[in-house]
């Protein structure tokens, strides 16, 4: 599995990237975007954004979020506020080379990240077990009880969450309540460097951050990512959902690990479909007339979507925990090529209609 991997990542990094000169289609068009949390996998929605703000068609109007796709949503939206697109794309590169391993966090920080991240070659190794292993017996309040978060560190150097609030971009985190195991949205106006820990603390890797008092887990876990916000906005009526667990597997797994990243891969999208299950059947009421669109109470959202494809059947649970920047580096440009394919094959729907099947997508089976 480990050599069939890298010979697809080797095989990545030899692509060449179209140029990002577009014809001119005499309009922009304004669209949500939807990010998923991944762990390292995040990389990819790097490449998929950093194309995206490189095409002058595309207008981003508002970003959701959860865990790895928090990050990237305010590394764009405050890049987006305080210099435009080419600011939101320096950001998000700054940000992903200072997470990997031979980024610049300080020594303490950086010590707490190699045991928590468990930093490791594509190989495993027995202290990658035994990490796994201690992990189970032991909480972060055991193994961290400095509370020592290292993604804070990164998160109040890159972010101004004052010009992010006062920008123009809607923003959606997903956090998740750990005594009511209900989904928090922060948006915008309400965003914090807490709110953003909060998204991305798992309950295995780190403390539950408190915000107000109230103890809060990862996002993904109730919302991965939320797309019924963008119900609510009026500037683009299209989602595009950058998608990174994998919803379908063709093999058994059969060992300890590979049910474990199964569970967690079914897990981690089972809000998402659920929502988007939802979604199909307002969107099928609301074109046979069942439900109204007056007074903006009911919209019709299209959905379109990017994942990893072939690539996210190639990875596993414990490349989530892998920082290196080759590593994010091949992601990367699988993310650009990923999201250079869609806008070619989707630009023109956009704004016309879903490409994305949610009956499909969503669809329960029936014996």
């Amino acid at each position: 599995m480990a050599s069939s991997l890298k010979s697809y990542l080797d095989g990545l990094a030899s692509w060449n990237l179209p140029s990002r000169d577009r014809p001119d289609s005499g309009s922009t068009k304004k669209i949500n975007l939807a990010l998923q949390g991944g762990g390292a996998h995040g990389a990819f929605t790097w490449g998929v954004l950093d194309h995206l703000l490189g095409d002058e068609r595309i207008e981003i109007a508002g970003i959701s979020g959860a865990s790895a796709g928090a990050m990237n949503a305010v590394m764009v939206a405050d890049g987006l506020a305080r210099g435009g697109r080419e600011e939101a794309r320096r950001r998000l590169a700054e940000f992903w080379r200072a997470a990997s391993a031979g980024g610049d966090l300080p020594p303490v920080q950086r010590a707490v990240a190699d045991r928590l991240f468990s930093l490791m070659p594509f190989a495993t190794t027995p202290l990658q077990h035994w990490f796994e292993a201690m992990s189970h017996y032991f909480s972060p309040y055991e193994l961290n009880p400095l509370n020592i978060n290292p993604l804070q560190d990164l998160i109040v150097r890159f972010v101004d969450f004052d010009a992010l609030r006062a920008g123009s971009v809607e923003l959606f985190i997903s956090a998740t309540n750990v005594h009511t195991g209900r989904l928090r949205i922060f948006s915008r106006e309400t965003l914090t460097p807490e709110a953003v820990m909060a998204s991305a603390a798992l309950p295995f890797v780190f403390r539950a951050v408190e915000i107000d008092g109230v103890p809060y887990w990862d996002g993904g876990y109730m919302g991965n990512p939320a797309i019924f916000p963008f119900l609510q906005t009026a500037d683009a009526d299209d989602v595009l959902l950058v998608q990174v667990n994998p919803v379908s597997r063709e093999t058994t797994p059969r060992t300890s690990a590979e049910i474990i990243n199964r569970l967690n891969e079914i897990t981690f999208n089972s809000a998402l479909i659920s929502e988007l299950r939802a979604m199909d059947f307002a969107n099928r009421l609301i074109e046979d007339g069942q439900l109204s669109r007056r007074a903006g109470r009911y919209r019709k959202l299209n959905l379109h979507r990017v994942h990893l494809g072939g690539l996210g059947n190639r990875l596993s649970g414990a490349s989530k925990m892998k920082t290196d920047y080759d590593f994010f580096e091949l992601l990367r440009r699988a993310g650009q090529r990923a999201a250079h394919r869609f806008l070619d094959r989707h630009f023109d729907d956009i704004g016309q209609r879903s490409t994305l099947d949610l009956a499909a997508a969503s669809g329960i089976e029936w014996a």
